[in-house]
C-alpha cells in the first residue's frame, strides 16, 4: 500500500511545521495574507519537496512562502518532550483561533498536532508559519516557550 494510502496505525505521524530538508518532507500550503496576519493555503495534493519546488521561492527561503510537513522527528526535536509535542501545546495555550471549521488538510489523520489537541490545533494552525521576520510577543511565546 503506498505510504499516502496507509491506514493512520500504519503511518508514523507528520509534525505540520517541518523544516523542507527533513527526510519526507512535502509541501504542505502555501503562505499568504500579510506580514501581520499570515494565513497558510493548503495544498489539495500531495507535493514532495524538491530542488525546483524549492527553486520557485525565488530569492526568499522556501519556508517564507511554503509550509512543510514531514514526518516528526520525536527526540530528534527540541519540542518533543518524549510523549507530546510542546509546541503546539504553546500553540493551543497561546494563540487565537484563526478559523471555525477545520481546514481542507490533507495531513490531519496522521498528523501529530491533531492527534494530540484535536481540533484546537486544526482552528489555529493557519496562522502558523515557521518564518516570520518580526513575530508578535504571541507567536514569539508559542515558538520559543521563554518569557
Amino acid at each position: 500500500m503506498p505510504e499516502d494510502q496507509a491506514t493512520p496505525a500504519e503511518q508514523h505521524l507528520f509534525c505540520p511545521s517541518a523544516q523542507p530538508d527533513m527526510e519526507g518532507s512535502r509541501v504542505l500550503g502555501v503562505i499568504g495574507g500579510t506580514p501581520d496576519a499570515p494565513e497558510v493555503a493548503y495544498l489539495n495534493e500531495f507535493l514532495p519537496v524538491s530542488e525546483e519546488v524549492l527553486a520557485l521561492a525565488g530569492p526568499v527561503k522556501p519556508t517564507q512562502v511554503l509550509r512543510f510537513a514531514a514526518p516528526c522527528q520525536e527526540k530528534r526535536c527540541c519540542h518533543f518532550d518524549g510523549r507530546d509535542c510542546s509546541l503546539v501545546t504553546r500553540i493551543v495555550q497561546i494563540l487565537p483561533a484563526v478559523t471555525d471549521g477545520l481546514p481542507a488538510c490533507l495531513i490531519r489523520a496522521t498528523c501529530r498536532w491533531h492527534q494530540q489537541e484535536g481540533k484546537a490545533a486544526c482552528h489555529r494552525c493557519p496562522q502558523v508559519v515557521t518564518y516570520v521576520a518580526e513575530p508578535s510577543e504571541q507567536m514569539r511565546l508559542a515558538a520559543e516557550g521563554k518569557l
